[in-house]
């Protein structure tokens, strides 16, 4: 792939270790220069006391960011290009307020996952569980005087959450803590016979939520999915919620899952949520979005690739300005627009 001209602003980035292992040791040097009395208070510990010394050093990462992509080419026989990529915060602000901690665990160790920061407050008072989404939060993901999901030793654990919630007793607050604006001015295929635009103009703002990126430390085995294909037991495992408060784009040449050409289509105020419907328990009004990757081998083709499998989507779409042509023919909406048992096995040919 051609990256073209890629530039990003200079980031701040802060990473500091949490929940120290022991104090004790990371003061030891300055201890033993200021005076030989104060030795006397030293005492080794032995091999029953070391085992009560556990090492809980995971990294936090505070980040700030905007990014720019001039261009993104993929070239095959003709060529896909994706121009005027930027990513930063609502009205072309600094993206910024990000937290993304990184822990590998231990044998069913308890961390932060989801909406575990809801749990947490839930369980001490901050927010009622008379609000069935915090019910929920609370129901999944406090675990034994813990909150968070339980993971297997060796897995890489990345949770994106916000720096600063606000006021904790306030859900919007947790909500609509990190702001997001991506634009992309056009999506077009080239060829001998000239080039194509199939998307342009595309905005998208909105509110990033919980995130999370686990490497499944899964070793060497593997297990077969519904469809018969063969996949590793360690994959990386994406689950992320957000939400899309306003977005645009002009639909100018493209299809619709291999199906429906929308052409000359423009919409307006785009909203993608989950607030509607029967879909919404534990989502706190968010779309919902996960899949996991690993290598895979077809039951079909006997080709091995890359199997993106357990797809999900749960969302409502809202389009109150959907234009075919220059003309407006009304309000699109869908409710519990749902994308289950979807599995996909990748490979050149």
């Amino acid at each position: 792939m051609d990256f073209g001209a890629i530039s990003m602003t200079q980031p701040t980035i802060t990473a500091f270790l949490r929940r120290p292992t022991c104090a004790t040791l990371s003061i030891a040097p300055l201890l033993l220069a200021a005076s030989g009395s104060a030795m006397a208070e030293f005492r080794p510990l032995d091999d029953s006391r070391l085992s009560d010394v556990t090492g809980q050093a995971g990294v936090t990462i505070e980040l700030e960011t905007k990014l720019a992509i001039d261009r993104l080419t993929w070239t095959d026989e003709g060529s896909i290009n994706v121009n005027g990529i930027r990513l930063s915060g609502q009205n072309d602000t600094t993206l910024d307020n990000m937290k993304l901690t990184l822990d590998i665990a231990g044998d069913g160790e308890v961390l932060d996952y989801g909406f575990s920061e809801v749990a947490r407050r839930a369980d001490a008072g901050q927010l009622s569980t008379s609000n069935p989404d915090v019910a929920d939060a609370l129901a999944n993901y406090k675990i034994n005087g813990s909150y968070g999901r339980t993971f297997n030793s060796g897995d890489l654990v990345m949770h994106l959450g916000a720096i600063d919630y606000g006021d904790p007793t306030s859900l919007d607050d947790f909500l609509h803590a990190v702001d997001f604006e991506l634009g992309v001015d056009s999506v077009e295929t080239t060829g001998t016979g000239g080039s194509t635009t199939m998307f342009s103009d595309i905005l998208l703002q909105g509110y990033v939520g919980p995130t999370d990126l686990v490497i499944r430390n899964g070793g060497t085995s593997t297990r077969t999915l519904s469809n018969g294909d063969v996949v590793s037991g360690s994959e990386l495992q994406l689950e992320t919620h957000f939400e899309i408060t306003n977005g645009s784009l002009n639909w100018d040449a493209s299809d619709l899952i291999l199906i429906f050409n929308f052409a000359a289509v423009g919409i307006e105020g785009l909203q993608i949520h989950n607030r509607r419907g029967n879909d919404t328990a534990g989502h706190f009004g968010m779309a919902y979005a996960k899949a996991n990757f690993s290598r895979g081998t077809s039951s079909r083709s006997g080709k091995d690739g890359l199997s993106v499998h357990d797809v999900e989507f749960r969302a409502d779409i809202d389009m109150p300005v959907f234009k075919i042509g220059p003309d407006s023919i009304g309000n699109v909406q869908f409710t519990d627009f749902a994308i289950t048992d979807t599995n996909m096995m990748v490979y050149g040919h």
